[in-house]
């Protein structure tokens, strides 16, 4: 046996214990302890449900199924408004109400003072009832629906200032509340006023004057008339029929009949090439690219209405870019896709078609947008195509897009996806009732009462008609614009990847021309104003009467339009950006039309005119394929 070994391993024992005690181990070389160190942990037993331990794919995907499907089904009865997001929203407005007596104390003062403003006004109508009192209150400057003689006599007097009154009340009870945000108070604020709206007096038979008075005067046969619409409306609406009247309006017989060809089709469009009407044009020709949610042909309306016959009067060569109307296989076409396929693409076809020459690209509300992305990718390709840029209604800063962007946040977008995800795009009458509700007293309640309750029908318009032919927006294309633009702004904050690349406004530095509208509820003039700071080029800013469409759609030497103007400015990119607060008292104003400036500086920006292009370029595959509108422009 191994002494020396044994020895050992006794110390080491005696260590081992001694180390336990905390005590020196008096048998070793030294008086100093050894620590040893310490002992391994003990293997933990495996916890189930943590993270690392990944569902399998069938499951994730059956949950995420079932939730998109509720989803859907729910936005079929919430007009694809996301019930959370109206929740979270109301629940911030009242739980920080709640937390203020301060406001309410003041809320209640409010409501005394307005009871008692309203009862002094029936005083003073009952002790002088053929007096012409002054009202309490006076509807907004935009609010017509109490316009007439007859709202002032009693009892409607009453009943409509009791409702202004009551709606004032509301605004302040919604507004100013203490922590709540921005977003959040405008939500509730819109969301309250669309309700009152309901409860107006002006859309009740037994509370409108004019509804009685032609009802005792026809017996009544104004409610049948109007009930005959109603069902009219609805079957039509039902069998997906154009509403009444705007088959009047068709395209390539009464509205988009100005002479062309179509010279390129791929999947997502067709080009136009109008006939010219001079004998000589300006070398540059104008490529218009519209807005993808509606049919083109608002730019080419009747011929007294046409934009597109007023350029070509004026000498240019126009081109343009009619879009498919999506179906469920175009689901994954994504904004990336609308740039490559229909601004790239058309611009390539012009090229060919007039060899050499730079272009003036214009493009309308979101065709406007798509083409500022597109001509921020050619700045930094260093590509030099373009002659000018002219951008009319369009946004590139998403900062202050209107009332629109209340109902732009994840719980919405999210709840949106899955509708769409369902169905494989936005429909068009879903898209369409989000706008009418932008406007629901001219759009929606008006008619209601004009159709339903006086047993008249609308005169049907060429711009009537054209904004009942909606399209649809492919489910990736649709989300992407949403979420780059509307939610993260990344065009303007220079985040927005084209070919793997960001893109910035900032690179643009061809002359741009800006068209902004004052009432307009889709891109609003001081949201379009903001190219002033996002461009590197020289900027002609102009601002006109009207809305999103009637404001572009400005015919030249329309006589029946006196009231039509607009204010116009050039702002050098090297100075500072001006104020929009400042900039119309500074502008130059002028009457009428703004389509001859708009000519007026193209042409400036222009060479000498010469002989027409040809139509079409065979030898470039680029055929006239049939005549101008095309097919797409006729698909539903």
């Amino acid at each position: 046996m191994d002494t020396r070994s044994a020895g050992s391993s006794g110390r080491s024992g005696r260590t081992r214990r001694t180390a336990a005690s905390g005590r020196p181990d008096p048998a070793g070389p030294s008086a100093l302890p050894r620590p040893e160190p310490a002992p391994p942990p003990a293997a933990s037993p495996p916890l189930v449900g943590l993270p690392f331990e990944r569902d399998s794919y069938a499951a994730t995907a059956f949950a995420d199924v079932i939730d998109r499907a509720v989803h859907a089904a729910t936005a079929q009865w919430t007009g694809g408004v996301s019930p959370a997001a109206l929740a979270e929203a109301f629940m911030d407005w009242a739980l920080h109400l709640a937390a203020s007596p301060g406001k309410r104390l003041l809320l209640a003062e409010k409501a005394v003072k307005k009871s008692a403003r309203l009862a002094a006004y029936a005083w003073r109508r009952a002790a002088e009832p053929g007096a012409d009192c002054a009202r309490c209150i006076e509807p907004l400057v935009q609010d017509r629906r109490f316009e007439g003689e007859a709202w002032r006599q009693w009892p409607f007097d009453l009943l409509h200032q009791g409702f202004l009154l009551n709606q004032q009340w509301w605004h302040n009870a919604m507004t100013g509340v203490r922590g709540v945000t921005a977003r959040h108070e405008n939500l509730v604020q819109f969301v309250v006023r669309q309700m009152l709206d309901v409860v107006s007096p002006a859309n009740f038979p037994w509370s409108h004057p004019e509804v009685l008075a032609r009802t005792a005067g026809e017996g009544g046969m104004n409610l049948l008339r109007g009930g005959q619409h109603a069902l009219e409306d609805a079957q039509r609406a039902g069998s997906g029929a154009p509403p009444v009247g705007a088959d009047a309006f068709h395209p390539g017989r009464e509205v988009a009949c100005t002479p062309g060809r179509v010279v390129l089709r791929n999947r997502l469009i067709e080009l136009i090439q109008y006939e010219p009407v001079t004998p000589k044009v300006h070398p540059e020709p104008v490529l218009v690219v519209p807005a993808w949610i509606m049919k083109y042909y608002i730019l080419d309306l009747s011929p007294h209405n046409s934009l597109v016959r007023h350029l070509l009067q004026r000498g240019f060569t126009v081109f343009m870019v009619s879009w498919k109307n999506p179906l469920p296989e175009d689901r994954d076409l994504g904004m990336d896709d609308y740039r490559r396929l229909g601004v790239m693409a058309a611009l390539e076809a012009v090229a060919a078609i007039v060899p050499g020459a730079r272009v003036h690209a214009a493009g309308y509300c979101l065709g406007g947008t798509l083409l500022a992305i597109a001509a921020a990718a050619m700045a930094r390709e260093r590509d030099e195509r373009l002659a000018t840029l002219t951008l009319l209604a369009a946004q590139i800063d998403f900062t202050e897009a209107g009332e629109l962007t209340l109902f732009i946040g994840e719980s919405q977008l999210a709840f949106l996806e899955d509708m769409m995800w369902e169905q494989g795009f936005l429909d068009s009458t879903q898209m369409a009732g989000a706008f009418r509700t932008l406007r629901s007293n001219d759009l929606v309640w008006s008619r209601l009462v004009r159709d339903y309750l006086l047993g008249e029908r609308t005169p049907m318009t060429d711009l009537m008609a054209w904004n009942a032919d909606a399209t649809r927006m492919p489910y990736r294309m649709h989300t992407e614009y949403l979420r780059q633009l509307f939610l993260h702004n990344d065009l303007a904050e220079g985040r927005l990847q084209v070919d793997g690349r960001p893109v910035a406004p900032g690179a643009i530095t061809v002359p741009l021309f800006a068209l902004g509208t004052e009432h307009d509820h889709v891109a609003p003039w001081r949201s379009v104003f903001k190219v002033h700071r996002l461009s590197s080029s020289p900027v002609t800013f102009v601002l006109a009467t009207g809305g999103h469409n009637a404001g572009v759609i400005a015919p030249a030497g329309e006589a029946d339009r006196p009231r039509r103007g607009f204010r116009m400015q050039t702002h050098a990119h090297e100075s500072p950006p001006p104020d929009p607060d400042t900039w119309p008292g500074q502008a130059r104003a002028s009457a009428g039309s703004w389509w001859p400036a708009w000519t007026e500086w193209l042409s400036a920006h222009s060479t000498p005119p010469a002989l027409p292009p040809r139509m079409g370029a065979p030898e470039q595959g680029l055929p006239p394929l049939m005549d101008a509108p095309g097919s797409y422009v006729l698909q539903r």
